[in-house]
């Protein structure tokens, strides 16, 4: 791993981690790519897995939409620990 791939922006989303483009306009680009692509995921190859992909892309540069990753991810986490807390009973 070289020193630049180590500066690289990354998403962290649960377990996983994703490395983005390294420039602002990188990363502004390929979100909204993602999202339009996402729109369009009636589309053939277009897929609508692709919406919340670009939504985490944007949550990199953009505080409202890395707010509501976050409440999506608290939400989720809470939503995993009362189903496994529900089976164990």
């Amino acid at each position: 791993m070289t020193k630049a791939d180590a500066q690289r922006p990354t998403i962290r989303f649960g377990r996983f981690r994703i490395k983005v483009p390294g420039t602002r306009l990188q990363r502004t680009v390929l979100g909204v790519a993602l999202c339009i692509g996402g729109v369009l995921g009636f589309l053939p190859i277009l897929g609508f897995w692709m919406l919340p992909l670009g939504i985490l892309v944007l949550s990199i540069e953009y505080h409202p939409i890395r707010r509501l990753r976050r409440r999506v991810e608290v939400w989720w986490g809470r939503r995993r620990r009362k189903a496994s807390v529900a089976k164990r009973d």
